[in-house]
């Protein structure tokens, strides 16, 4: 899955990379995450377009947001069937520019993130999904979900499930919604290639959305690791009260 991710080359360098018309100036950012407005990449009368989106897509139909759950991912294999992305992935098919992404790694009790990349540190294309959703006053949220698909068997170590990523040379492909089918993008729709991304351990500090700097993507060091790791549970002591029970029959 792809819950948290990061993009933090210079907006020219992404504009180079997705080709697209505006020049938009945003700052990187070290710790997305879902609900938050993010750069998404559509094409439009054969033209690519900058656009701003909320992570977490709305399907159209759904009356109240607020008691819809926000689907931050599609699965690859039940996207053409599911009626949150049946036309999304037919007619509104985008990009999600980024740098790499957060997952954690659950072992010996403990989640541990890790921060997962290009080996080549070149930014990444993630497969997107978008939809607008239009209120009974009118009011439009333009909402994006990020497709995942099986991990090859090195990030499989990780997590069972990663971002789908278009190749450079099939952002066109992908982006094509003219035909109004995805039959001949289906096949894009698979993870990366054994080899083709890299990963390290970094700090618990990017559990909260609140952290969001430079010192998130860096490996985590020992004394870190050493700070971070779990204390030790005390054991709970029953306290005897003289004279009767005082309502505290143990400490933590």
């Amino acid at each position: 899955m792809c819950g948290r991710f990061v993009i933090t080359s210079p907006p020219a360098a992404i504009r180079q990379v997705f080709g697209y018309a505006e020049q938009p100036n945003f700052p990187p950012r070290f710790n997305v995450a879902p609900t938050q407005p993010v750069p998404v990449i559509i094409l439009d009368r054969g033209a690519r377009h900058f656009r701003l989106m909320r992570w977490g897509l709305v399907p159209a139909w759904v009356k109240d947001p607020r008691k819809f759950t926000l689907l931050i991912n599609a699965r690859s294999e039940t996207v053409q069937d599911k009626p949150a992305f049946k036309n999304a992935i037919r007619r509104r098919r985008c990009l999600i520019p980024a740098d790499g992404y957060y997952e954690w790694h659950v072992s010996a009790d403990r989640k541990r993130p890790y921060f997962i990349y290009r080996a080549d540190r070149k930014p990444i294309g993630f497969a997107g999904l978008a939809e607008t959703w239009v209120g009974p006053n009118g009011e439009e949220v333009d909402t994006v979900a990020i497709v995942t698909a099986p991990a090859s068997p090195d990030l499989a170590v990780l997590h069972h499930r990663v971002p789908v990523t278009i190749a450079e040379d099939a952002f066109e492909r992908w982006l094509d919604c003219s035909s109004d089918s995805a039959e001949g993008v289906i096949s894009q729709l698979t993870g990366p290639h054994e080899g083709e991304f890299a990963w390290h351990e970094v700090s618990t500090r990017v559990n909260r959305v609140a952290n969001d700097d430079a010192q998130l993507i860096l490996p985590i060091t020992d004394e870190q690791r050493q700070a971070e790791a779990p204390k030790p549970k005390r054991a709970a002591v029953k306290r005897a009260a003289s004279g009767g029970d005082d309502g505290q029959g143990s400490l933590f």
